[in-house]
């Protein structure tokens, strides 16, 4: 804690500097694309995927990059040997089994030889192939793809790789929940790819299966094909697009239009250091949640408008060929590899509900508002699980975690949903209207049964690394509490055990990690504060943490970012603009939320029984 009191002007001061340097951060079109981090995991796959095609072209077109990628690699490796997500994550096994294979593979003259032998130290000390399994469990979607590229180095046998039905992606995308796919929805392309490397080096003994799959490969390559971006990335995902080029390559289809798109890819978005991102840019994601975060005063009357008509452009008019979802979602980028989702979403509903509001706004955009909000609505509703709760991207997979419902996409749901249904000038036809208030019962119900005994909640799409198995209750537990806080609902048994856990996992300097014990970031704290600030029996740990903030903004500590994300299965990320957005929202509702009194000590205020203003 400070020995300065937390003055009115303190907190002020410290919100507009955060507000600042985050509208400073944006483009000259008004919106934010942020930057992912640099990944060792994405290096490793990209390098990989090029040396394959180098070897069956035979030209030495990407022997830069090839070579580039290495030494990056070489230099970034943890002193325990090992290689984490990224350049602030701790190492582990599967990142590092990645990494090893490439170095072994592509560096033919042995130049790093040193950090092989480190890295194969932690490798035997970690468990090798065994610890891979045992970390995705029945859950292929990672794991076969790592083995494959190690399988591709030479250094796992082929029949240690679980073996993965391509045939499937033949039939039409209605029947993927009911065949129990190995991968999650958002896999097929690597379903597809590595499925057909696996019938390439190791066919079924079963000479019906053999025959099927063979007879299958044309069918899914245009499948294949049909799905790919015109930026050639799946889902602009460096290590998906990586591990479909690596597996066609060296199954002899080099020449694939599908392979020639996903190398211009890779091509494209190396970085100048040699290195790859897990993604190319969150754009929609950062963007709804700086809105979202912001000020209404703080944002200038021409970028409100601008954000606007960029956000209108990148609602989903038709049904998209990758997942089959309907027309009115948002992805998380404005880049055609995107997929609309449960959480962009309600985010951009939000977002757009809250810069409509704005005066100046014309007839014209009011009216493009209203379209969409009806759209996204509606898009929402049926994606809703039968057990009442949101999933990803596909409704009713349910088999394996990133299909499943999820409290964190259920609660920015009911929260998308219900300010949809509250506001003025936009709100649902009757019809819509019943269906919001079915869903939302069912989506609270939802919540109440996957509440855990101790009152926290587990979020889908972030973690932490130093939390028991890398989850992030923190993160949970404060969206949950924000939708309840939306919804008025702040007295209800549920909310006051979450609340109780919530404060019992302050640290003692009084910020939050992801989890009791966890070292306090940024980006958790300020999300524990904004769930703290309207309950107003359990102030005192939000103004604890206010303070935190206040002091990490004041000693320039505000900009410094934790990998927090999750991206596929346990695919670990930073986003440079998260500390910056989470800070400025939770500095603007501690401004709201809170008066001070003459002695320039802070005096929580109770606010009122209904929502806070987004």
């Amino acid at each position: 804690m400070a020995d300065l009191p937390l003055s009115p002007q303190r907190l002020r001061a410290a919100y507009e500097r955060v507000a600042s340097t985050l509208l400073d951060e944006a483009t000259p079109q008004g919106f934010w694309t942020g930057e992912l981090s640099t990944s060792a995991l994405s290096t490793a796959t990209a390098v990989m995927a090029l040396d394959q095609v180098a070897r069956a072209e035979q030209t030495g077109e990407h022997d830069a990059l090839i070579a580039r990628g290495l030494h990056w690699l070489a230099e970034s490796q943890n002193a325990d040997g090992g290689w984490g997500d990224t350049d602030a994550s701790v190492s582990n096994i599967s990142t590092t089994m990645l990494a090893h294979a490439t170095l072994h593979s592509v560096d033919r003259d042995r130049r790093h030889a040193a950090v092989l032998e480190r890295a194969q130290r932690y490798i035997d000390h970690a468990g090798g192939v065994e610890a891979v399994r045992r970390r995705y469990g029945r859950d292929h979607t990672f794991a076969a793809p790592i083995l494959t590229h190690c399988a591709l180095a030479g250094l796992v046998g082929w029949n240690d790789i679980p073996a993965l039905p391509f045939e499937l992606g033949c039939l039409p995308h209605r029947f993927y929940k009911l065949v129990n796919l190995p991968v999650v929805s958002y896999a097929l392309p690597a379903l597809i790819a590595i499925g057909q490397v696996q019938h390439a080096h190791r066919p079924s003994r079963n000479p019906c299966t053999r025959w099927i799959r063979t007879v299958a490969v044309p069918s899914t390559l245009r499948l294949l094909e049909s799905i790919q971006p015109s930026s050639g990335g799946f889902l602009e995902a460096v290590p998906l697009t990586s591990f479909v080029v690596m597996s066609l390559a060296a199954c002899g289809r080099v020449r694939h239009p599908v392979v020639t798109a996903g190398v211009r890819f890779l091509q494209t978005s190396v970085r100048d250091d040699g290195s790859w991102a897990i993604d190319s840019n969150l754009a929609t994601w950062v963007t709804t949640l700086s809105i979202n975060a912001l000020a209404a005063e703080s944002l200038p009357h021409d970028q409100a408008l601008a954000i606007l008509d960029w956000m209108l452009d990148q609602q989903f008019q038709t049904v998209h060929p990758y997942t089959g979802a309907a027309p009115g979602g948002w992805a998380w980028t404005d880049l055609p590899g995107g997929v609309p989702d449960a959480d962009d979403t309600p985010g951009a509903m939000l977002a757009l509900m809250k810069l409509a509001r704005r005066p100046g706004v014309d007839r014209t955009r009011r009216d493009r508002v209203e379209r969409a909000l009806s759209a996204a609505g509606t898009w929402l509703l049926d994606l809703q699980n039968r057990d009442g709760g949101w999933p990803t991207f596909c409704r009713g997979w349910g088999a394996l975690p990133f299909d499943r419902s999820a409290a964190d996409l259920t609660a920015h749901a009911i929260r998308a949903l219900k300010g949809w249904r509250d506001q003025p000038g936009y709100r649902p036809v009757p019809v819509q209207s019943r269906r919001i208030e079915r869903a939302l019962t069912r989506g609270l119900s939802f919540l109440t049964q996957t509440q855990r005994p101790d009152g926290s909640w587990l979020p889908l799409w972030f973690g932490n690394q130093h939390a028991p198995d890398d989850m992030n209750p923190v993160y949970g537990t404060s969206r949950v509490l924000a939708m309840y806080r939306d919804l008025g609902l702040k007295e209800r048994p549920e909310v006051v055990r979450a609340v109780e856990w919530l404060v019992s996992a302050q640290t003692p300097d009084g910020g939050w990690g992801g989890a009791p014990g966890c070292p306090p970031s940024l980006e958790e704290t300020a999300l524990a504060v904004e769930a703290l600030l309207p309950m107003a029996n359990r102030s005192d740990a939000a103004q604890r943490g206010v303070c935190w903030i206040v002091e990490r903004v004041e000693n320039e500590l505000y900009r410094e970012p934790a990998p927090i994300g999750f991206y596929f299965a346990k695919l670990w990320y930073y986003e440079r603009l998260y500390p910056l957005i989470l800070a400025a929202s939770a500095l603007r509702r501690a401004a709201s939320a809170l008066l001070f009194h003459e002695t320039d000590r802070l005096i929580p205020v109770a606010t009122s029984s209904g929502p806070e203003p987004a």
